[in-house]
């Protein structure tokens, strides 16, 4: 057995057993021994096996298919470490459930900001996650967020496994990923192109957000507002369109997650329509169904890139890992011995997203 970080344990949930695995022999920490399982109703089962008095306890567990379970799962492990004393708990989730859905939409609410509540609540005192989507997200939390990047590895694998990169354009999948592209662009020495416009979505229409005001049998009800507000003409995206030239290049589509394959790979038709003669996608976070592996390997894209935050489980050989053990490994050193997390943001624009 390994020797043992003194004064540290590292705990894995269910949900990346490879990636746990990965970081337990960077850091020479073997996973410390606890039972975690799911019972025949779906409850989870958590008995920590060792004394955690006093200690650092790490968990690492990530938004992978089942995340609900995931979870809780999660919750209850750092609950049953509060409650045996241990001196500090850091939530290690490369991707952090919940963290597109950050804002209020319609009748909706904010999921981002229960989960940072509940997980705050149950004992957490220290987040290390990679690439939030919306970095406001961290301030949902009341305690310490590291939200490290992963561009650095991705910037890494282009230089070296594209060939030709120098040859490239970067593209912006959508505008709101102008600003990461870009990024990714100046670091790389390359011009930037940026998709503009999609298909209508109906998720607005089907809310009930549009619907009209009531109908009022109380002739004394007043019903002035609905006299007073202007006619608003509803939002509309134009056709999708791309602003900038790939002619003859190879384009290197670039963003933090990719969880509609659909969407993305009618960017990279569009990027072929205009003369792209090789299609690249790179992002931090993948999320992909069983249906996806099917429509990857027949779609005009030479490779989709992610790294190893979230498991994947889709047999395709247009798809490829980038490990990013080192980094989660190094953050946990550095936070238990109390060093600083700057060196990890090296060289890394402050407004990166």
């Amino acid at each position: 057995m390994s020797k043992t970080i003194k004064g540290m344990y590292l705990f894995s949930g269910q949900s990346h057993p490879t990636l746990s695995r990965s970081v337990s022999e960077l850091l020479g920490e073997p996973i410390a021994a606890a039972n975690v399982a799911s019972q025949s109703n779906g409850e989870s089962k958590v008995n920590i096996l060792v004394s955690v008095r006093e200690k650092d306890v790490f968990i690492i567990q990530t938004g992978a298919d089942g995340v609900n379970n995931f979870i809780f799962e999660f919750l209850i492990m750092v609950y049953a470490c509060k409650t045996s004393a241990a001196k500090r708990i850091v939530a290690v989730m490369p991707y952090l459930p919940y963290s597109k859905h950050s804002k209020m939409r319609n009748r909706s609410a904010i999921p981002a900001k229960l989960v940072a509540s509940m997980m705050c609540k149950a004992g957490v005192s220290h987040v290390i996650t990679v690439d939030l989507h919306h970095k406001e997200v961290q301030g949902f939390f009341n305690c310490p967020v590291d939200n490290l990047r992963a561009s650095p590895f991705i910037i890494r694998y282009i230089q070296q496994d594209i060939p030709d990169y120098k040859n490239a354009v970067v593209v912006a999948r959508e505008p709101g990923s102008t600003k990461r592209a870009t990024s990714f662009a100046e670091r790389l020495h390359l011009t930037l192109a940026v998709i503009h416009g999609e298909s209508k979505s109906d998720y607005y229409d089907e809310d009930g957000s549009g619907s009209p005001p009531p109908e009022y049998d109380d002739s004394s009800v007043s019903r002035v507002l609905p006299s007073v507000l202007p006619e608003i003409a509803p939002k509309e995206k134009p056709p999708m369109t791309l602003v900038g030239d790939v002619t003859g290049k190879i384009a290197i589509i670039i963003d933090d997650m990719i969880d509609n394959l659909d969407l993305l790979l009618k960017a990279a038709e569009l990027l072929e329509e205009r003369g792209a003669y090789k299609i690249y996608a790179l992002a931090t976070h993948g999320q992909f169904t069983q249906s996806d592996a099917a429509k990857l390997d027949a779609s005009c894209l030479e490779e989709i890139v992610v790294t190893n935050t979230i498991p994947q489980k889709i047999n395709s050989s247009k798809l490829k890992t980038i490990d990013i053990s080192q980094l989660i490994a190094e953050s946990i050193r550095r936070i238990h011995n109390g060093e600083s997390m700057s060196y990890l943001f090296r060289n890394i624009p402050a407004d990166e997203n």
